[in-house]
């Protein structure tokens, strides 16, 4: 009986102990395959990580809209001033010289490009004569020096009213004709013969306090056809 006892208890320990061996390599196992989460949870911890730092790094200082609206309309203004100014000359570049005003008025220029004086011209121009020189807007217009060695009051615009042509000054026959067309106007720009429907263009020719010949614009009735000016 003693003897069973004791096989009894030997075979109980050898089972303890063979339960503890198991328990053990069940713990060891355990551990490893928890470790592999661990792992896992590191390496996602790690990703995550980088994400947060990414995150950070995307999260720089950004201009609000207002200031970059306010950076972007200098930018245009900057840009578009220069732009203005060269459509500007290159817009005034087409646009005709101004007449000067019905009070100022425009000082006649000579073929070179002199102001004329009113002794200067009665020196080199005879009664009669029928001269160009530079009037308002830059038209071809002549002074007439009258039979009494003076500067006739008006000024002769010599585009021709059919299709623009200078029309030159016929010494022999003392009229105006046109040799595009044939259109014949008289001394003072009355047209007399066709195709031209128009008479010449008139303006005022005064002398002022520098003796200058000044063209100012005809704006009142026509004194050869009684109407009025059809260039007004």
């Amino acid at each position: 009986a003693h003897e069973s006892s004791e096989a009894l208890f030997e075979r109980h320990r050898r089972r303890m102990s063979v339960s503890a061996s198991k328990l053990g390599s069940q713990k060891r196992v355990g551990g490893g395959s928890l470790s592999l989460p661990a792992r896992r949870c590191a390496k996602s911890g790690r990703v995550a990580g980088g994400l947060r730092v990414k995150a950070a790094a995307a999260g720089g200082y950004v201009p609000d809209m207002n200031r970059r609206n306010i950076m972007n309309l200098l930018l245009v203004g900057a840009a578009g001033l220069p732009a203005a100014s060269m459509a500007g000359a290159f817009a005034y570049f087409f646009v005709p010289q101004g007449s000067g005003g019905g009070g100022a008025g425009l000082t006649a220029k000579d073929a070179l490009g002199n102001d004329v004086t009113l002794a200067g011209w009665l020196k080199t121009h005879q009664p009669g004569d029928h001269s160009l020189t530079q009037g308002l807007k830059g038209d071809p217009t002549y002074l007439v020096v009258t039979n009494e060695n003076k500067i006739e009051d008006f000024g002769i615009n010599a585009v021709c009213t059919h299709l623009g042509c200078v029309v030159p000054w016929n010494v022999p026959e003392q009229k105006f004709k046109c040799p595009c067309h044939g259109s014949q106007y008289n001394a003072q720009g009355r047209v007399v013969r066709g195709p031209a429907p128009l008479s010449l263009a008139l303006a005022h020719a005064t002398i002022d306090e520098n003796d200058k010949v000044v063209f100012t614009p005809w704006t009142e009735t026509d004194f050869r056809t009684g109407l009025d000016p059809w260039w007004k």
